[in-house]
């Protein structure tokens, strides 16, 4: 029995009797583990800010070259006066969490870039009045698409409800998609938006995200099409879409924070519509994703791990992150992977990102690579 396509509304899909090939599918909690296949560049993101403050949560992380890395900042940390000698660099260095202590935190610096060596190369502190007055965390994602040539710049303010697209040279906004401070569910307003993914064929998919449970999808030239998700544990429906991702034959990875899983699905021949595959299961707070041409990788939390999958929801291996400092992390919000091979992990707690070069030697199967693109 095959699924029928996902309708506009999400209604159908919690009615739908799913077949036994697409139950629900068990990824057990352990299995193949080992290290981690990276060495870690100690203290690699260097300090920009002015006296009395550090990195805020760096929610977002892409790596459009291992020269060029976007970083989405969620503003500036202060820091406590005078500064603790303890202090080196980063918030999460006092023992401070820079998601939870929300009170210390300057809309400024919210969208910059990072050089090979972990220097600053671009402030783009023209855009910060998109974020200033926010009551919330704010930016969340920023993506490019691989499919266009004018690399516009993708950036999602969960709290404003709102997607921002900018030249890639920082200098116009472009478009706004959604009403700042207006959310909803219809056609061209969102709910706490999470992440963007882009199909071969120009088609957009907005993860929409917290409180719609949706993700929809857009044509190249931002028409809305149709949604599929919708809220719940049946097939199908999340309990917080918070990241989305693409990979060969049409498939689509929606990860499901709140529900523990990975949602499944596939294009059809219908540009409005996907079908439901399956889910994966036995995650406890799933945040990214990147989809290789054979597997998927995951950052999830407790423990906090990056996991990689086969298109068949098999367990191939899993290595934990470590919390102890210099160089650990609190949660791996956003990871992005560089054409030569660079692992970048944002930290939305302690307040940093860290790059990871391979080690000497390491099993290429351990490798996370670049995100899958049609050729």
């Amino acid at each position: 029995m095959k699924m029928k396509p996902v309708a506009v509304t999400a209604g159908l899909l919690a009615a739908l009797t799913l077949a036994p090939s697409m139950r629900a599918q068990s990824v057990p909690p352990e299995g193949p583990t080992g290290p981690s296949p990276y060495d870690i560049v100690r203290g690699w993101q260097q300090p920009f800010a002015g006296p009395g403050f550090a990195f805020g949560g760096n929610s977002g992380v892409f790596a459009e070259s291992p020269d060029r890395i976007f970083i989405a900042q969620r503003g500036e940390f202060r820091l406590p006066d005078p500064i603790p000698a303890a202090f080196a660099g980063f918030a999460g260095s006092l023992k401070m969490n820079v998601l939870t202590l929300a009170d210390r935190r300057e809309w400024r610096n919210c969208l910059y870039t990072l050089d090979r060596t972990g220097k600053v190369k671009e402030l783009w502190t023209q855009w910060d009045h998109l974020c200033a007055g926010s009551s919330g965390p704010g930016p969340h994602r920023i993506r490019i698409s691989p499919y266009d040539k004018e690399r516009r710049v993708w950036v999602i303010n969960e709290t404003f409800h709102t997607i921002y697209i900018f030249s890639n040279d920082g200098k116009q906004l472009l478009k706004t998609l959604g009403e700042k401070n207006v959310p909803g569910s219809d056609a061209t307003h969102f709910a706490k938006p999470q992440d963007v993914a882009f199909l071969p064929d120009g088609r957009i998919l907005i993860a929409d995200g917290l409180d719609n449970h949706r993700v929809m999808i857009m044509d190249r030239d931002l028409n809305y099409l149709g949604e599929f998700g919708g809220n719940g544990k049946g097939p199908g429906q999340f309990s917080g879409v918070h990241a989305v991702a693409v990979g060969p034959g049409g498939r689509i990875f929606a990860l499901d924070r709140s529900g523990g899983r990975i949602n499944v699905f596939k294009t059809t021949t219908d540009p409005k519509t996907v079908e439901f595959v399956t889910a994966f299961t036995g995650f406890s707070l799933p945040l990214d994703i990147i989809v290789n041409d054979d597997s998927l990788w995951i950052t999830d939390l407790k423990p906090l791990r990056f996991v990689k999958l086969d298109f068949e929801g098999n367990h191939l291996y899993m290595w934990q992150v470590p919390s102890d400092l210099p160089d650990g992390y609190l949660e791996v919000h956003s990871f992005s992977v560089d054409a030569a091979g660079n692992l970048y992990g944002g930290d939305n707690q302690y307040g940093r990102t860290q790059k990871f070069v391979p080690k000497p030697g390491a099993n290429p199967l351990h490798l996370i690579r670049a995100p899958w693109v049609a050729r």
